[in-house]
């Protein structure tokens, strides 16, 4: 799957990634964190930070230790959570699995351009939850397409309960 939009949810302002199938016949909304949301906005419109943000952090210690990202996977939906595992080569050879929640794990797959895959039990889950969601309006916002003078903007309407996670 790809990163096939960021949006907003229309109610509650909460940032969405959508992943896409190739062939554009399935989607995966996930909910996630503003931040991760920029991190992910910053990478698909090629902005690059003065100085490494996280995930920047995270693939440049992945390659100095000699470790690849192999592959992300969203593997689970529980309790309308998604769960993702990181596949890692190390530099030895071995492939170890990291527990991570999707929005970083899709984020370090965009940074190191590693294949992202989701579970068919995960689809299928979150295509009977759609069903069962109201749909969205057409006014979301895409936070892909927004410029770099605008998420200044954006940012400074927040308020710090915007950064909040509920866990």
């Amino acid at each position: 799957m790809a990163v096939g939009a960021l949006t907003l949810d229309p109610t509650t302002k909460t940032p969405i990634v959508v992943l896409k199938d190739p062939d554009n016949k399935l989607n995966l909304p996930i909910w996630i964190g503003l931040l991760e949301a920029a991190s992910m906005a910053t990478e698909l419109e090629g902005i690059k930070p003065q100085r490494p943000m996280t995930h920047d952090l995270m693939r440049n210690l992945m390659g100095e230790l000699g470790g690849k990202i192999e592959s992300i996977a969203v593997t689970d939906l529980k309790d309308n959570t998604y769960y993702a595992l990181l596949e890692i080569k190390t530099r030895d050879g071995k492939t170890i699995y990291v527990d991570s929640r999707p929005s970083d794990a899709i984020s370090l797959a965009l940074r190191t351009k590693a294949p992202i895959y989701v579970a068919k039990k995960v689809l299928e889950a979150s295509s009977e939850l759609q069903q069962a969601a109201p749909t969205p309006s057409s006014n979301e916002q895409n936070l892909a397409g927004v410029a770099r003078d605008k998420w200044a903007e954006i940012l400074e309407k927040m308020s710090p309960d915007d950064f909040k996670y509920k866990m």
